[in-house]
């Protein structure tokens, strides 16, 4: 594979994180509560949905909390520390992607499912992002450079 970029890529990356405001939780409620629903509805539950759910949840706080995205779990788990994912993530890596969970398991998780549904939102109502966007000029002069640049 081969990956270019240009100044403008690297210029439209940081404009990018003007576009993140602190209305961006609701994306990660909306998400985890979709795929938990989902997640409950499976017979039986699955370990690879419950890992996606606890990605959302974590990189929704990380969000919040920092202004960054990080979606890695591996990454996110450094910082949060949720003693039972090293396992389901070893579980999803040596195993069918399919594996189930066993039955036992299953109240646990939903109480870790709302207590980091609970953890965003404190973390939305502390964050110091912006209320809205900063980045809508920047995108404009950008774009109008480089559609410039294709007329000429």
């Amino acid at each position: 594979m081969i990956v270019e970029t240009s100044p403008e890529h690297d210029e439209l990356k940081e404009i990018g994180k003007k576009c993140i405001t602190k209305h961006h939780a609701y994306h990660y409620f909306g998400f985890a509560r979709t795929e938990w629903k989902l997640f409950e509805k499976g017979n039986p539950p699955r370990v690879k949905p419950l890992l996606y759910i606890f990605r959302v949840l974590l990189t929704g706080i990380y969000l919040m909390q920092t202004g960054e995205i990080e979606a890695n779990l591996l990454e996110l788990n450094k910082i949060f520390n949720l003693s039972f994912l090293p396992e389901l993530i070893e579980r999803k890596i040596h195993s069918a992607e399919k594996e189930n969970l066993p039955e036992a398991n299953l109240e646990f998780y939903r109480l870790e499912y709302e207590r980091l549904i609970s953890e965003l939102e404190k973390a939305a109502e502390k964050t110091h992002l912006p209320e809205n966007t900063t980045a809508k000029n920047d995108l404009n002069d950008l774009l109008i450079r480089l559609r410039l640049r294709a007329f000429n």
